[in-house]
């Protein structure tokens, strides 16, 4: 299969969004930009961030727009990669957590 979901060319679409819903995509396309506005923290950070929290939810538009968006505003692949690896603790702590429910009803059933 030489076709796949994800389509790079895709990732230049996304201001396409609002075609069947303008005024939603206003409100987000507005307040993303508000997001990524300078403020407690800065363009640089917020995009390290992004590219973290993108590895996080597995979105490979956002990996590609965030790891350009990273090297553009300077940051080293080394540090690029470390704070994958930040997203990649928390969603495992996130999931291995979540152990203690299934400890809590293990406790519970008495087994």
């Amino acid at each position: 299969m030489s076709e796949s979901y994800y389509a790079s060319k895709d990732l230049g679409r996304f201001p396409e969004v609002g075609q069947y819903g303008k005024e939603l995509a206003e409100n987000f396309f507005k307040y993303y930009g508000s997001v990524f506005s300078e403020g407690q923290l800065g363009a640089k950070e917020k995009s390290l961030i992004a590219l973290a929290v993108a590895h996080a939810v597995q979105c490979p538009y956002c990996i590609d727009a965030y790891s350009t968006d990273a090297l553009e505003k300077g940051w080293t692949p080394e540090q690029m990669m470390e704070s994958i690896h930040v997203a990649t603790a928390i969603r495992g702590g996130a999931s291995l957590v979540h152990g203690v429910q299934t400890m809590n009803k293990i406790e519970k059933l008495g087994m």
